[in-house]
């Protein structure tokens, strides 16, 4: 087995890349990383440089896993810019670093793909270890995993990585019928909140329409890029992908690429747009043109749920942060990173610092949970992680 990095995905064929195990989630797909590549939403403009992993034995590819060279760590949602303070403080550069992730999305999946063919468990080995021996070779500092699936993250800390928690909040079906079905198995306090947010939406004449990413037409994704910016601009952020890349990527994804748009009359005013695996749907992009009452919690929540009931989808990401996503019916999740810093001393004090962050984060998300807005007899029976 030989590892070695590529500058590009489309180094390699989109059929070989997707024929591995994982390659199903749309994050993953050649398509996707390939798209941002070709619009210049990744680079080294942006501090995301290409650096993809491949596991070959001769023509055959065993394994890959999609890397960047970080040149910052915005865009991570694992925040380690106290590390990288920490570096400079010593004289050190804590960057480039070797990120495995998915830029811009604090998405949960599997970051190993896989052969089918070979035992798992070598071929997560080898990149694991494969990962840390390149950054050394390089001479960079560290290598991280953001966002692991748990047998990714097995195989990381039995090779040696630090485990680090984070929080999120998902929402999970529990075999609802319908939404109402899902508003039955909340508190009534909880469930008359809810109500009142969504007629809102209805008494201001907005209505939501359900639009797969290949039946978007330019006028609407006009709408949509435009709503994406004045978010991102007006938090203070760098809008990186462009309007013909979001139009590219709901080409290339088709229907796993779901927007939830707003109409006042016959004019978009908002729109959510998020991507989705058979299992999961995952809330990436929000915009409005104005301030519309309870419209932000539509589209961004209510909207995803009532499409995950209607499509049989087991979970629902809206993204990273946000303990308001609790009353309407998302519950704390415990999610999961792996990080090797190669300078020894360094390692030591991280290593120290994630066994008092651990059981923080367990804490906090504990905590939450006993906040949850569903009746005893629902939590029993929702899934868990």
């Amino acid at each position: 087995m030989q590892l070695k990095a590529i500058p590009a995905i489309d180094e390699i064929a989109a059929a070989r890349w997707n024929a591995l195990e994982g390659a199903d989630n749309p994050f993953l797909r050649h398509e996707f990383l390939s798209t941002l590549e070709a619009h210049g939403a990744v680079g080294e403009a942006h501090g995301w440089i290409p650096h993809h992993l491949l596991l070959e034995d001769g023509d055959t590819l065993l394994a890959a896993a999609p890397a960047y060279l970080k040149l910052n760590s915005w865009g991570e949602f694992v925040f380690d810019f106290a590390w990288a303070h920490a570096y400079e403080r010593n004289g050190m550069d804590y960057y480039p670093k070797l990120v495995v992730a998915v830029p811009f999305s604090p998405v949960n999946g599997p970051r190993m793909l896989l052969n089918g063919d070979h035992p798992a468990g070598a071929l997560r080995q080898a990149l694991a270890d494969g990962a840390r021996e390149m950054a050394a070779q390089m001479g960079i500092s560290s290598v991280h995993w953001l966002f692991t699936r748990r047998a990714d993250q097995a195989a990381l800390q039995a090779s040696g990585y630090a485990h680090r928690y984070g929080c999120q909040y998902h929402w999970r079906n529990a075999g609802y019928a319908d939404f109402d079905a899902f508003l039955a198995g909340l508190s009534s306090k909880k469930r008359k909140n809810i109500r009142r947010e969504r007629r809102q939406v209805t008494d201001q004449g907005i209505e939501l329409q359900t639009l797969h990413g290949d039946e978007i037409d330019a006028r609407q994704w006009d709408a949509l890029h435009a709503f994406y910016v004045d978010t991102f601009r007006a938090h203070g952020n760098l809008p990186v992908i462009s309007r013909d890349c979001f139009e590219a990527l709901g080409r290339r994804l088709g229907d796993r690429l779901v927007a939830f748009v707003a109409h006042h009359g016959q004019a978009p005013v908002a729109g959510a747009i998020c991507l989705r695996s058979d299992d999961t749907l995952y809330g990436r992009y929000w915009g409005a043109a104005a301030d519309y009452d309870g419209l932000h919690f539509e589209a961004c929540y209510y909207q995803g749920i009532d499409y995950c009931i209607r499509h049989g989808i087991d979970r629902y990401e809206p993204g990273a942060q946000g303990e308001h996503k609790i009353p309407r019916g998302f519950l704390p999740v415990i999610t999961h990173s792996a990080h090797a810093l190669l300078d020894e001393r360094f390692q030591v004090a991280v290593d120290d610092f994630l066994a008092r962050e651990r059981p923080a984060v367990a804490d906090y998300a504990r905590q939450l949970t006993r906040e949850a807005p569903y009746r005893a007899e629902v939590m029993e029976r929702l899934p868990h992680d």
